[in-house]
Order: C-alpha cells, then structure tokens, then sequence
C-alpha cells in the first residue's frame, strides 16, 4: 500500500463505519436527501478523510490537529444519530449499533492521538 494511512487501522473502521451510515441513510426519507441525508453522510466522510490527510503530512502536531478533527466529525455523526432516531428515519437496534461503532472509532481517534505527543 502506497499510503501509510491505509495500514492504520483506525482509518480502515472509519471506512467500515462510512459504509454502515450510507447503508442506513438509503432508506431515509426522499425530501431527507439535501438535508440530515447529507449532512450524515459529509460528516462521516470527514472522520477517514482528515485521518488521511494527517497521516500524510509531515509532523506529529499536524497530524493531531487533524485527528482531532475527525474526533469532532464523529462527534457531529452521533449528533445526526440522534436526530434520525428521533425521526424514526433509523431503529434503535439501528441506532445502537451505530453509536456503538462511533464510540469506538471516537476511542481509537483519542487513543492514536495520544501515542503522537
């Protein structure tokens, strides 16, 4: 792999986690789609992409700033879990199980940043 950010394993869940929103969000409601539908699925992009784009830069600090960026981005996912649940969009077993996925990356985003400093 050419990228050392697709060995880290915090990254490669994030893009699990991604496939498990849009999977629940293509059920949601069609007026849904340029509102909680992409807000969801931009938030949840952000958490890989800003992994990603840490990994590649050139300093310990630098990379913090942009896992902490992605530790906010699933901050906003879990935010819009609660808003879709409450909407019925998503079921709570839908929802636990998200939440539960976001609880860990959220863990996994803390822990990495941790062992740079």
């Amino acid at each position: 792999m050419p990228f050392k950010f697709e060995n880290l394993l915090v990254w490669q869940r994030a893009i699990d986690f991604t496939d498990l929103v849009y999977d629940a969000s293509a059920k949601f409601p069609k007026d849904e789609l340029f509102n909680i539908t992409s807000q969801f699925k931009r938030a949840t992009t952000s958490i890989s992409l800003n992994i990603a784009e840490g990994a590649s830069g050139n300093s310990n600090p630098e990379f913090q700033r942009f896992l902490t960026y992605a530790g906010r981005s699933v901050a906003e996912v879990v935010n819009c879990l609660y808003i879709c649940r409450r909407r019925k969009f998503i079921s709570e077993e839908q929802f636990k199980l998200l939440y539960s996925k976001a609880e860990e990356l959220a863990k996994m985003i803390s822990g990495l940043s941790n062992s740079l400093k």
